[in-house]
C-alpha cells in the first residue's frame, strides 16, 4: 500500500474518511470509480485521488453516491460522527 506523498488539503471534509472507508472494505480506487459511474457520477482516477487528498471540492451528488457505495452515513463522511453522537 502506498503512503500519501502530500499533506491533506483543505477543499473538502470527507476525503480522508472516503479513503479510510474504501480501504477498510478492501476496495481499490478503480472499483470505487466503477461504482460511481454506475450511479451516474463521472469521476476519473485523478479526480478521486484529489478528492481523497482533500484538494478537490466534492459535489452533493458525489457525497450521496459515496455514502451509499461505502455504506456509511453522509453525517459520518462530513463529521466523522454518527448521527446519534453529539
Amino acid at each position: 500500500m502506498r503512503l500519501r506523498g502530500q499533506p491533506l488539503g483543505t477543499k473538502n471534509l470527507i476525503g480522508a474518511r472516503v479513503e479510510t472507508a474504501r480501504k477498510s472494505q478492501g476496495m481499490k480506487q478503480k472499483e470505487l470509480l466503477a461504482q460511481l459511474q454506475v450511479r451516474g457520477v463521472d469521476l476519473n482516477a485523478s479526480g478521486l485521488s484529489k478528492l481523497e487528498g482533500q484538494i478537490r471540492y466534492v459535489t452533493d451528488m458525489e457525497l450521496l453516491a459515496l455514502s451509499k457505495i461505502l455504506n456509511v452515513s453522509v453525517m459520518w463522511l462530513l463529521t466523522g460522527k454518527d448521527m446519534r453522537e453529539r
